[in-house]
Formats: structure tokens, sequence, C-alpha cells
């Protein structure tokens, strides 16, 4: 709504600057960047359907240099098949399918495995070996891999499940998961990692262990996990198994 005013009152004008002013996160930025009019004040009815915004994401490392696809399938072979199946599409449940993964991510779950931020008895003594180089050959060799559908099991729990993934659960600020995951699952290169298809079993776990604080390595994902309880985890989970 554009300003009616053509005299303001300097009063009024001096209290709707400091207002205004409030809302700018440094003082510099709205001395560099003024704005032209006063923001379109959202109505009642669009604050109530606003989707809560996601928390700000923890970026992968960007994976530089040259990937030997080659030694990176020979090195999957040797470490990880075994767990996550000769194609990176596990067929247990507890075990993560690694799939058409993004590299970028799929290198920092890697690198925080091994250095202990992230903690798992088991990868842990499975990355001890690993070099920087034989992480990124394995993770691009993986990205070339297609990522098996799944589908969701829980018919009772569908429908809640994908209300979560979509529009969240606004009263407790729990934002849509689809706005940083995709809205079919794919995530986004580099910052989010794809969780279409993945196992509900595994999806669960990561939502748990990030609530209750066994797994560190993402803020964002703690603040997420720790406003859901059980029977929300496990909806969104099952949901995002059938995703594709």
């Amino acid at each position: 709504m554009k300003s009616a005013f053509s005299k303001p009152n300097l009063k009024i004008a001096s209290v709707f600057a400091t207002v205004f002013m409030g809302v700018v996160t440094a003082a510099s930025v709205f001395a560099a960047n003024p704005p032209a009019a006063p923001a379109t004040p959202a109505s009642p009815a669009a604050a109530t359907a606003a989707t809560p915004a996601a928390p700000a994401p923890t970026a992968a490392p960007a994976v530089t240099g040259k990937a030997d696809l080659v030694k990176g399938e020979a090195s999957y072979g040797t470490v990880c098949a075994a767990c996550h199946a000769p194609d990176g599409n596990s067929m247990i449940p507890a075990n993560p399918k690694l799939a058409q993964q993004h590299p970028e991510y799929l290198v920092k779950q890697l690198q925080e495995f091994k250095s202990g931020k992230r903690s798992n008895a088991i990868m842990t003594g499975m990355v001890a070996a690993l070099s920087e180089q034989d992480m990124k050959n394995i993770a691009a060799w993986l990205a070339t891999k297609a990522n098996k559908p799944g589908q969701a099991k829980d018919k009772d729990l569908i429908a809640m499940g994908e209300k979560i993934y979509r529009g969240g659960i606004a009263d407790r600020q729990v934002p849509a998961c689809a706005g940083c995951h995709s809205p079919n699952g794919a995530g986004i290169p580099s910052i989010y990692p794809r969780v279409s298809g993945q196992h509900a079993d595994y999806t669960a776990l990561q939502l748990n262990t990030f609530r209750d604080g066994s797994r560190k390595n993402s803020v964002a994902m703690t603040q997420v996990a720790a406003k859901m309880n059980d029977r929300e985890i496990k909806a969104v989970s099952d949901y995002m198994a059938g995703l594709r």
C-alpha cells in the first residue's frame, strides 16, 4: 500500500521511521538502501496461514578438484557395499540409502564421522582409513547411481506426514520439510540432502538422535526435531520413504 501522506506530521514520521528501522538487521544497511515506501503490512489471515521460516542451513563443503569414479567404485565396494548394498540402495532399514545423494553432503558426513563431530561407532571405524580424496571419489561415484523409490507403509499416518512435510507445524514453528528438501524430496545440492525414498526407520532414528542431542552435526535439524513428538517423527519419516 503506497503512503497517502503528502505532508506528514514530523512526530508521526519520526515514530514510523523508528518502528521501520527496528525491522532492519543493521543500521548501515538501512542507510545504504533506504526503502522507497513503507512495506505493505500482512493481513491477519495471511499471517495465520504463513509457513514458519526454515532455520539457516549448515552448508556442506564444496567438493573441489577432480574425483576418480573408478577408484570411488573400488573403495565403495571394499568399505561400504556390505552395509549399503553394491549400488548404494541399502536393503537394510537401519542403514541409509546413499545412491544419488549429493556428493558434498556425503563428503561432509564422512569427514564428520572421522573427526568425531558425528558419532557412530561403526562408521567411525569404517572411515578411519579413508583420505579426503577417497571420500570425494566414493561420494562422486554414489551420485551417479539411481535412487530406488521406496514407499510409505503406515496408512494411518500418511495424511499427517504429508501435512508436516509440505506445511510444517505452524503452532510450534516447525518449518515445512519441502522448503529445504524440495517438494519431491530431491534436496538442494551442497546444502540439503536428498530424503526421497529413504528408509523410514533410518530417517526416524536420525530425527530422534537430533532431538535427544546425540547427533550434533546440524543445528538446524536439532532445532526442528526438538519441537516434534514421536508420532509426528514417525509420520513424516514414513511419508518421505514414499516420496518420488
